[in-house]
C-alpha cells in the first residue's frame, strides 16, 4: 500500500515514519515525493474548531490532488489554566508575521509562558492531542485520536522534539517530551498513540 503523509513538517514526517515502520508492505511517501507543490490554499486547510475536522480537511484536500490514500493529522497543546488554549491554534498561538520554523516555535513558547506566569506547578496541567485522519477512495474517513497528559515547565529541557516539547513534562518519566529518546516518545506521545492506532488498523488489513 502506498500512503501519502500529508504534512510539510520534516519533524512530523520523521516521527510518523518511525511509528509506522512495522506495518508490512507499507510504502510511505511525503508531499515532495508525490510532487505536490506548495500552494496558498494550504494556509486555509485548518478552519475548524476540532482537531478531527481539521485533519479530515487536510487529508481530503491532498487525496483529491493525488488520488493516493492519504493520512493527515492536526495536533496541539491544551492547557487547563487557559481553558484548553492554544488547542487547534497551537501553531499560530503567538502574534507572528515570519516564516514557520524554530523562531515561530520559540515565539509560541514565550507567549505560552507569559500567559502562565506566576501559576504554581499544580495549576499548569496540560495535554497534547493528535487526530490522524485516513482518507481512501470508496471508504468513509477513519480518524484516530491520541492524547498525552503533561505539565508546563518554565525552563526548556532537552534537545529533541519540536514545538512545545521542551516545556511539556511527561508525567510518567519526569522528563520533558524533548528529553525523551525517540522510541520512548513515540510510545507515549499524542502522535505516537494516534498513529499507533492507525498502524494497528493497517496491520489487521494486511493479515
Amino acid at each position: 500500500m502506498k500512503l501519502l503523509v500529508a504534512t510539510r513538517s520534516s519533524h512530523k514526517i520523521a516521527e510518523i515514519r518511525d511509528i509506522l515502520a512495522g506495518v508490512p508492505d507499507l510504502n510511505l511517501v511525503d508531499l515532495d515525493e508525490a510532487r505536490v507543490p506548495r500552494s496558498p490554499a494550504e494556509d486555509d486547510l485548518e478552519p475548524h474548531d476540532t482537531f478531527e475536522e481539521n485533519a479530515i480537511s487536510k487529508a481530503r484536500y491532498y487525496h483529491a490532488l493525488t488520488g493516493l490514500p492519504t493520512v493527515a493529522d492536526d495536533s496541539g497543546l491544551e492547557v487547563e489554566a487557559l481553558g484548553g488554549a492554544p488547542g487547534v491554534q497551537s501553531k499560530r498561538f503567538a502574534p507572528w508575521d515570519g516564516a514557520d520554523g524554530l523562531e515561530r516555535d520559540l515565539a509560541n513558547n514565550r507567549h505560552l509562558l507569559s500567559k502562565l506566569r506566576g501559576l504554581p506547578p499544580e495549576a499548569r496541567g496540560a495535554r497534547y492531542v493528535c487526530a490522524a485522519a485516513l482518507i481512501e477512495s470508496g471508504r468513509s474517513p477513519l480518524v484516530f485520536r491520541g492524547e498525552a497528559p503533561g505539565r508546563i515547565v518554565d525552563e526548556p529541557r532537552g534537545n529533541g522534539g519540536f514545538g512545545y516539547d521542551a516545556h511539556v513534562l511527561d508525567l510518567e518519566s519526569g522528563g520533558t517530551y524533548a528529553e525523551l529518546p525517540p522510541e520512548a516518545k513515540n510510545a507515549r506521545s499524542h502522535r505516537g498513540r494516534a498513529f499507533g492506532a492507525l498502524a494497528n488498523t493497517l496491520r489487521m488489513r494486511s493479515t
